[in-house]
C-alpha cells in the first residue's frame, strides 16, 4: 500500500500517514515519479478528479512550476516538490482516506450460491476476476465551485470468506480530500442472478465506519441496467436532505413508483395500485367467475398491481399466471426457507390439503359421533403414500408426525389448549360468553344503547324491522334483578349483532349447496362478578318466494330437553357467523387488506432514508407476500375460506359491504373502537384515559397498555426528526404519502371526513400509532389464538350446514331432532373435509417461526445509530417487558374471572414475546402470516 502523502507550501518535509510507517522517500525518487504520473496520458479514471491518489491513475494533471497559469482561482498548492507543483480544489479535509468496504450478502435458495442454473459458470468467472459488484460511493455535498454532484468513487468487490449464509465481499477506496460525507453507495450486481444484500460498512473514516443497511434484493446488471440505490443509515426528512443526495432521493422513489402500465416480472421493485380484480377464474367456468371489489358499485382497499393480462371471457378480470408478483423486497427472504410460516402455509395450500381431500370420498360425509372428532387428535388421518417421502414431515413436524410402513403418513393434530384444559369448555354458556372478551374475537362485542331493537334494512324487501328480543323476555331472563330500563342505564346490556350485515345474504347463501345463513342478533347481561351471561338469540330469515320473514328467539333458560337443545344449535350457528365475521372483516379486512395501501404508498412516496418509513418498515415486512398468497389460495373462488364458511362464494362480497358499511381509519386506533362499540367513554382520570364499560376486559386492559407503549414510543420518534409542528405539515413526501393511501389505497373512501390531517406532531403521531397498532396488536390479538380456539372446531365451526329444525322443518327432520338432537347439531357442523382442512390451516396461521420478529426486540440499525432514538427504543422495550409482567400477574388474580378459573385458558394474546410454535401468545411487528 503507498503512504498518503502530505505536503505544505510552507514546509520542506514531507511526512507519511500515521497509520502507516513505511521508510521516507528519497525526494529525487518522488520528484521522479510525479513527473513519470505527469506524462501519463489522463485516464477516465473511476474516482474523482481533485485527487492525487487512487486505485488507478491520478486524474489531475501535475503543472511545471514555471508554466503555471497566472489565474487559478479555483485551486491551491498543494505540494511543491523540486521544480513541481500539484493543485487540487479547497476541501475540508486535509488528507485523502483510505476505506475497506465489507459487503455481506446472504446465501439464499435459488440464489447465486444455490449451484444451480446455466449461469453458475458464468457467476464463477465474474467472481474469478473479482467483479462481483461494482460499488460507487457518493457524497453528500455538492461540489462548492459548480454547483453539480461530485463524482462518484468507484471500485469493483471480490469474495473475501464465507462462512454459514453469510459470503463477504471487500474493496477499497482512496476517498480524496474534500469529498465530504458518504451519503449513498450505488450497487450494480455483476452476476447473472439477483443477490440478497444484508449490509454494506465503510471502514476508516476518522469519524468512525459508515453503516449502510441494506435487506434488499440487488437485481442482475442483465436483468436491469439501473444500479440500486442504498443511502447510508443516518435519517432525513424530506427538506433536510443533503445537496448531493437530493436527486438521488427523487431518482430511488421514481425508479419504483409504476404507473400503472406493463406487467410485472419477478425481479422488480414497483410498487403501484389495482382493485381485487384476480379473485376469481372465469376463463375456467363461468361458476368461478367472481366480482371485482374496488370501485363505487363494490368498494375495497387496493391490493399491487401486477398487470396480468385481462381474462379473455371476463376483461373486468385478471387472468391468472404462474408467477403472483410481490415486489421483490416484499418477498420472503428465502434465508432459511422452512422457517417462515408462509413458507409452511404454502406446503399446506399446495401439498397437504390435496393429500387430506383424496382420503375424504365423500366430502359431504359429516362426523357421526363426537368421539369421531377426538380421534383427530388421538389417532389422526392417515394420508396417502406420498409423492416426495418426507417432505411433508420436514415442513410441517407438528402436524405430519408418524412415518407408517409402506410410505403412508399419518396427519396427527396437536390438542388445542382450551380443550386440554377442559374438554366441555366448548359447550358452557360461560365460555360462550367469555370468548367475546378474552377469544379470539374480542372486536364485536358492543354495548346495546337503543331499546328496542330495530332493523335499518328496508322493511319492503326483508321483512318487518323490530326484534322479537321484547322487554318482557329480558326481564324474565335477567330473572327479576332489574328491569330493563334500569339495566340499559346501568349498562349491563351487551350485544352480538350480525342481524342487518349477513340479512341480505341470507337467500343468496342459501341457493348454495351445503350451507345456509340467517341474520342474528345475541344478547348479554353483565353479572355482578364481572363475566357476561347470555340472554337471548334471535335467528332471521328474510322473505323469500311466497314464504314470509321468518324469526324466532332462543334463550339458555329452558324448562325441557328440546329448548336446551335448540339454544345448543343456535349457539352453533352464532359461532359460525362470528367466525365468518372474524376471519373475514375483523382479521382479513382490517389487518391484511387495509394495510397493504399503507404499504404500498410508502414505498411510493417515502424515501428510504426517510425518517418515518424507517419507523414503519418493521410493521411492512411480509405483508404484501401473505397478502398475494391469500388471494393465490386462501380467499380466491373455491379456496379455502370460500369452501369451509357459510358465506361461501360471497364471503369476499360481504367483506367489502362491511369495508363500505363499517371501516374508518379514524376508529381503527384502539381507543376510538372501544368508544365506537360503547365498550368504553373517555376519563381523564382513569388509567389510559378510558373507562371501561366492562372492567375485566381482557382483550381491552392489555391492548391498552401496548397501545400506550407504542404511542410513547412513536412520539419520541417522531419529535425527535419533527420538533415543530411547520416540519410536519411542510414535509413533501410525508404529505404525499398521506394523500396518497386516501386518495388511491383508499381511494372509494377518499372524500369522508374522518380522514385525519397531517399538521401537527399530535397528528402524525395518532395515524402511524394506529397503523403500528393494527399491524401488530390487533393482527396478533386475532391470528395467533386461532387454533386455540378454533382447532376444536365444534366451539367455533366455521360453516352451519342445516337451517334450525324449528324452521318450516318436514316430520321426519323434526322426528330425527327428537330422536337424536346430538346427531343434529354434528349434521349442522362442518363436513369432515371441511373440518380437518381448517384445522391443518389454523395450525400453521397460528404458528410462530423460529425467527420470528417481534414488537420491541430488535432494534433498526438507523435507530441505532441515533443516541436519541435508541435510548427511546430501549425505554419502549422496557415497557413491553413490563406489560409481560402485568399480564402474567392478572392471569393469577381470581377476581379476574373472564382470565382466571378452574379450566379457564389465561389470556395472553398480547404478550409481547413468544417461543415458536402454538404458543397462544406473541405480538410480531408486522402481518407476516
Amino acid at each position: 500500500m503507498q503512504p498518503i502523502l502530505q505536503f505544505s507550501l510552507h514546509q520542506t518535509k514531507y511526512t507519511t500517514s500515521p497509520s502507516h510507517t513505511s521508510p521516507p522517500l528519497p525526494l529525487k525518487m518522488i520528484s521522479s515519479q510525479i513527473q513519470k504520473l505527469n506524462s501519463t496520458k489522463p485516464s477516465s479514471s473511476l474516482l474523482p478528479k481533485p485527487s492525487i491518489l487512487s486505485h488507478g491513475n491520478p486524474s489531475l494533471p501535475i503543472y511545471k512550476q514555471q508554466h503555471l497559469p497566472k489565474r487559478q482561482a479555483n485551486f491551491r498548492i498543494r505540494a511543491v516538490l523540486g521544480n513541481a507543483m500539484v493543485l487540487s480544489k479547497p476541501s475540508t479535509t486535509e488528507t485523502a482516506v483510505k476505506v475497506k468496504a465489507t459487503v455481506t450478502v446472504k446465501v439464499t435458495v435459488g440464489g447465486i450460491f444455490s449451484n444451480i442454473g446455466l449461469t453458475i459458470p458464468l457467476d464463477e468467472l465474474t467472481e474469478v476476476f473479482g467483479k462481483s459488484f461494482l460499488l460507487e460511493l457518493v457524497s453528500s455535498q455538492l461540489d462548492p465551485k459548480t454547483g453539480l454532484e461530485k463524482e462518484t468513487i468507484k471500485a469493483y468487490a471480490h469474495k473475501a470468506s464465507q462462512k454459514d449464509d453469510e459470503v463477504k465481499y471487500e474493496t477499497k477506496f482512496t476517498v480524496p480530500a474534500g469529498f465530504g460525507a458518504v451519503g449513498a453507495v450505488l450497487v450494480e450486481n455483476q452476476h447473472h442472478k439477483e443477490i440478497f444484500l444484508q449490509d454494506i460498512v465503510l471502514e476508516g473514516f476518522p469519524n468512525g465506519p459508515v453503516n449502510v443497511e441494506c435487506d434488499s434484493w440487488a437485481h442482475s446488471k442483465y436483468d436491469d441496467s439501473k444500479k440500486r440505490i442504498f443511502f447510508a443509515n443516518k435519517s432525513y426528512i424530506t427538506s433536510e436532505t443533503p445537496d448531493g443526495l437530493k436527486r438521488l432521493r427523487e431518482q430511488e422513489l421514481e425508479d419504483i413508483r409504476g404507473n400503472g402500465e406493463g406487467e410485472r416480472k419477478s425481479h422488480e421493485r414497483i410498487y403501484d395500485y389495482d382493485t381485487y380484480n384476480d379473485l376469481g377464474f372465469p376463463d375456467i367456468t363461468s361458476k368461478l367467475a367472481r366480482p371485482v371489489l374496488g370501485g363505487k358499485e363494490r368498494p375495497y382497499p387496493r391490493r399491487c398491481r401486477t398487470g396480468r393480462p385481462r381474462s379473455r371471457k371476463d376483461p373486468s378480470s385478471e387472468s391468472k399466471s404462474l408467477i403472483n408478483y410481490v415486489p421483490r423486497d416484499e418477498v420472503f427472504s428465502e434465508v432459511k426457507q422452512f422457517t417462515f410460516s408462509a413458507k409452511t402455509l404454502k406446503s399446506v395450500l399446495n401439498a397437504l390439503l390435496p393429500s387430506i381431500e383424496s382420503v375424504f370420498e365423500d366430502p359431504k360425509l359429516g362426523f357421526s359421533y363426537f368421539n369421531s372428532i377426538d380421534s383427530l387428535f388421538d389417532e389422526g388421518v392417515t394420508l396417502p403414500k406420498p409423492k416426495n417421502p418426507g417432505f411433508l414431515r420436514t415442513v410441517l413436524p407438528r402436524l405430519v408426525k408418524t412415518f407408517r410402513e409402506g410410505g403412508d403418513e399419518l396427519l396427527l393434530f396437536d390438542t388445542p389448549d382450551m380443550i386440554d384444559r377442559d374438554k366441555f369448555s366448548w359447550f358452557k354458556d360461560e365460555e360462550f360468553s367469555r370468548q367475546t372478551l378474552a377469544g379470539l374475537n374480542p372486536f364485536s362485542i358492543q354495548l346495546v344503547t337503543e331499546w328496542p331493537l330495530t332493523s335499518k334494512l328496508d322493511p319492503e324487501i326483508y321483512g318487518p324491522p323490530e326484534s322479537m328480543i321484547t322487554t318482557e323476555l329480558l326481564e324474565k331472563e335477567i330473572g327479576g334483578i332489574m328491569t330493563v330500563e334500569e339495566a340499559m342505564k346501568q349498562k349491563r346490556i351487551f350485544m352480538l349483532d350480525y342481524h342487518d350485515l349477513y340479512l341480505p345474504y341470507v337467500n343468496k347463501v342459501r341457493e348454495l349447496e351445503g350451507t345456509t345463513l340467517y341474520g342474528s342478533r345475541t344478547l348479554f347481561f353483565l353479572m355482578e362478578n364481572g363475566t357476561l351471561r347470555p340472554l337471548a338469540i334471535e335467528l332471521t330469515r328474510p322473505p323469500s318466494g311466497d314464504k314470509p320473514q321468518w324469526k324466532q328467539v332462543f334463550t339458555p333458560s329452558c324448562s325441557d330437553a328440546t329448548g336446551c337443545w335448540l339454544w345448543r344449535l343456535a349457539k352453533a350457528h352464532v359461532c359460525a357467523h362470528d367466525s365468518g365475521y372474524h376471519q373475514l372483516v375483523i382479521h382479513w379486512l382490517r389487518t391484511h387488506c387495509c394495510a397493504e395501501p399503507y404499504i404500498i404508498a410508502a414505498n411510493r412516496q417515502l424515501s428510504a432514508m426517510h425518517p418515518i418509513n424507517r419507523l414503519l418498515r418493521p410493521h411492512f415486512r411480509y405483508t404484501m407476500e401473505i397478502n398475494a398468497l391469500a388471494r393465490e389460495s386462501l380467499i380466491n373462488a373455491a379456496g379455502i375460506i370460500e369452501t369451509t364458511f357459510s358465506p361461501g362464494k360471497y364471503c369476499m362480497e360481504l367483506s367489502s359491504v362491511a369495508y363500505d358499511k363499517l371501516w374508518r381509519f379514524d376508529t381503527e386506533a384502539l381507543p376510538a373502537d372501544l368508544i365506537r362499540r360503547g365498550m368504553a367513554v373517555e376519563d381523564p382520570t382513569a388509567r389510559h384515559g378510558l373507562k371501561l364499560a366492562i372492567e375485566d376486559y381482557p382483550f381491552a386492559n392489555d391492548g391498552l397498555v401496548l397501545w400506550d407503549a407504542i404511542k410513547e414510543w412513536v412520539g419520541d420518534y417522531v419529535n425527535h426528526y419533527y420538533p415543530e409542528a411547520i416540519k410536519v405539515e411542510s414535509d413533501k413526501e410525508l404529505q404525499a404519502w398521506w394523500t396518497e393511501v386516501r386518495a388511491k389505497g383508499h381511494e372509494d373512501k377518499k372524500d369522508e371526513p374522518w380522514w385525519p390531517v397531517l399538521k401537527t406532531q399530535e397528528n402524525l403521531v395518532h395515524v402511524l400509532t394506529t397503523i403500528i397498532w393494527v399491524t401488530s396488536g390487533h393482527h396478533a390479538a386475532v391470528n395467533f389464538g386461532q387454533y386455540m380456539y378454533g382447532g376444536y372446531f365444534p366451539n367455533r365451526p366455521t360453516i352451519a350446514r342445516t337451517n334450525m329444525p324449528t324452521e318450516s322443518p318436514s316430520d321426519e327432520e323434526w322426528k330425527l331432532f327428537l330422536k337424536k338432537p346430538e346427531l343434529s347439531l354434528l349434521k349442522c357442523f362442518p363436513t369432515q373435509l371441511q373440518a380437518t382442512k381448517v384445522m391443518a390451516v389454523l395450525n400453521v396461521l397460528s404458528s410462530h417461526s423460529p425467527d420470528e420478529e417481534y414488537i420491541g426486540e430488535k432494534t433498526e440499525p438507523s435507530w441505532e445509530e441515533n443516541p436519541v432514538i435508541k435510548a427511546a427504543f430501549e425505554k419502549f422495550t422496557g415497557r413491553l417487558k413490563e406489560l409481560e409482567g402485568i399480564i402474567d400477574e392478572r392471569n393469577t388474580d381470581l377476581n379476574l374471572k373472564n382470565r382466571t378459573g378452574a379450566g379457564v385458558v389465561p389470556y395472553e394474546l398480547l404478550k409481547p414475546f413468544s417461543a415458536h410454535g402454538v404458543t397462544g401468545k406473541g405480538v410480531p411487528n408486522s402481518i407476516s402470516i
